[in-house]
């Protein structure tokens, strides 16, 4: 899912009825037995949408916005402003300090139906090591070995995303669907990072305020509608200084990654093994330019650009949002159900009309009373944008909203949120705010920066710009302050890293993986020609085979290969 503020939850979130949702479609297809921020920037869990992280210039783009997709060529190109600073790597040996963290024995216990679960300690401030402790959970599926033919190469972390997503969840959701050869000498294992899922978890409103929070009006028109989102921020913000108490303020990017190097060695793996969706990119890339010498065989897909600021990123991912729209108008002008007209600029001028009818009037749904918000209303597009398998549920749904019906638009909007039935959250979206806000500083501090900022979000994006603006402001009202900037990361001494782009990735443009594998002095870009958010283990045998490949022997794909959809 985003960038910063609620913008930037899109690129860096994905929601656990997404993830759900995709993991049985994906067994049904298998033949297989069975086993998501307000900040709308960046999303999810690398299943559902990723919030936008902060960042600069993106590099060329497109008339819609979009990345220009045009080659694959690794560059760092304006993407990589000389203004962001590196991201200097930490001293190679274990401060004394930390040394009785990275010294537990943790006991892993069965859990959960098959799976190996735990506990672990880590500072909560790194610099102030003793001064307070976090508990972390993790989960492990262990190696599907069949014998000596099978030789175990370590453990391999799995992060879907987020931030916020848990990757507990993740692991136990696609356990028993990865690569059979993959996971015969790997174990699989999920850290929820600090702040996540069984990690600490951070909270901030309860479900009727969150109901609240997420079908605040999104494109005020008026200063009173600016007042009621500005007053919504902060009794978000607020929530979440009571609820976490001092914790809030070390929930960065950077102490998550330095609690996977304690979970390594208390793996006891020499390096790091690790596979990234969305903001996991991110958390990888961190995790590679802290701990070089540490890197193992490393995948990043759905990457996220750190030399970005927050207002570019969230920026440029609305363009983003806006190249898959226009991938999904062309889609729906062919077929017989599409209920926006038979082109594409026929579609986009219903799409604007139909989002203000129901900003200015809101729908009825059948969930026990509830209307759909114009907010909500481009929140459910947004989401149906992460994956084609969503666009016949969209067009339905656009259907529906065009007969007076908002219940499916709604239901893609609650997916986005991960919005249970009985009214409930997952902690995905406080914990994704949580960590934004920490990572870059606010790109907005006021509703007049927001308005300033207003036409080019509305150029990089006419559909979806505006409102992730305003989704943006949420950072200003953060009670700590932000300890990151935009940075760059070498990753200097690294073994190879992969980083995979998808050329029409909504939620994490395609010259993002450009530009971090340009960053990276070990990367090598692998690119997926095709539409949805991020490629490995969903669409695509060529990425597939170069991805598990690389895992297996340590062969990493060459430079700038391409895999077409």
């Amino acid at each position: 899912m985003r960038a910063v503020g609620r913008a930037r939850a899109l690129v860096r979130v994905r929601l656990r009825a997404w993830l759900r949702l995709r993991a049985r479609l994906r067994l049904r297809a298998r033949g297989r037995v069975p086993v998501r921020a307000r900040v709308l920037a960046a999303a999810v869990l690398a299943l559902g949408p990723v919030a936008v992280s902060a960042g600069g210039c993106s590099g060329p783009t497109t008339a819609s916005g979009g990345p220009d997709t045009s080659d694959s060529t690794v560059s760092t190109g304006p993407g990589a402003p000389s203004a962001a600073t590196p991201l200097e790597p930490l001293p190679a040996a274990v401060p004394a300090a930390l040394a009785p963290y990275y010294a537990q024995q943790p006991t892993w216990q069965p859990c959960d139906g098959g799976f190996e679960c735990t506990t672990f300690r880590v500072p909560m401030d790194y610099d102030r090591p003793g001064d307070g402790d976090l508990t972390l959970s993790a989960a492990r599926a262990t190696a599907e070995t069949s014998g000596s033919a099978d030789p175990r190469l370590g453990s391999l972390l799995l992060n879907p995303g987020g931030p916020g997503g848990s990757a507990i969840e993740y692991l136990e959701a696609v356990a028993r669907t990865y690569d059979r050869a993959v996971h015969a000498h790997y174990d699989l294992v999920g850290l929820d990072p600090r702040g996540v899922g069984r990690s600490n978890p951070v909270s901030c409103l309860s479900g009727d305020r969150m109901d609240a929070f997420t079908a605040a009006d999104l494109a005020p028109g008026n200063q009173r509608a600016v007042d009621a989102l500005v007053a919504a921020d902060k009794e978000f913000a607020e929530g979440c200084r009571k609820q976490a108490g001092p914790a809030l303020g070390h929930l960065s990017t950077v102490e998550s990654a330095r609690d996977m190097d304690v979970l390594r060695a208390l793996l006891g793996d020499e390096r790091l093994n690790f596979v990234g969706k969305s903001y996991g990119t991110f958390l990888g890339a961190t995790y590679a330019g802290l701990f070089p010498s540490r890197v193992g065989r490393v995948v990043l897909d759905g990457a996220m650009d750190p030399a970005l600021d927050s207002v570019t990123g969230n920026r440029t991912q609305a363009g983003g949002f806006e190249t898959a729209w226009a991938a999904f108008a062309k889609d729906c002008a062919k077929r017989e159900d599409c209920p926006l007209g038979r082109t594409e600029q026929q579609a986009g001028d219903q799409l604007t009309a139909l989002l203000a009818a129901i900003h200015a009037d809101p729908l009825p749904s059948t969930d026990h009373g509830r209307r759909l918000t114009g907010s909500q209303a481009t929140t459910g597009v947004v989401q149906a944008m992460y994956a084609e398998f969503l666009w016949s549920q969209l067009r339905t749904a656009l259907t529906d909203a065009e007969a007076g019906d908002g219940t499916g638009l709604l239901k893609l909007s609650d997916a986005y949120y991960g919005r249970a039935a009985d009214g409930s959250y997952p902690n995905l979206m406080s914990a994704n705010t949580a960590v934004n806000c920490l990572d870059l500083p606010a790109p907005f501090g006021s509703p007049e920066d927001v308005r300033r900022a207003l036409p080019d979000f509305e150029r990089a994006s006419p559909h979806f710009g505006r409102d992730m603006a305003w989704m943006a402001l949420t950072c200003a009202y953060w009670p700590v302050r932000a300890t990151g900037a935009a940075h760059t990361i070498r990753a200097a001494g690294a073994a190879p890293i992969v980083v995979v782009g998808t050329t029409r990735d909504p939620a994490t443009p395609y010259d993002w993986a450009r530009s971090l594998a340009g960053q990276l002095e070990s990367g090598r870009l692998l690119t997926y020609d095709g539409d949805g958010h991020t490629a490995y283990g969903q669409r695509s045998a060529c990425v597939d085979g170069a991805v598990n490949r690389f895992l297996l022997t340590g062969e990493a794909p060459e430079q700038g290969k391409r895999c077409d959809s």
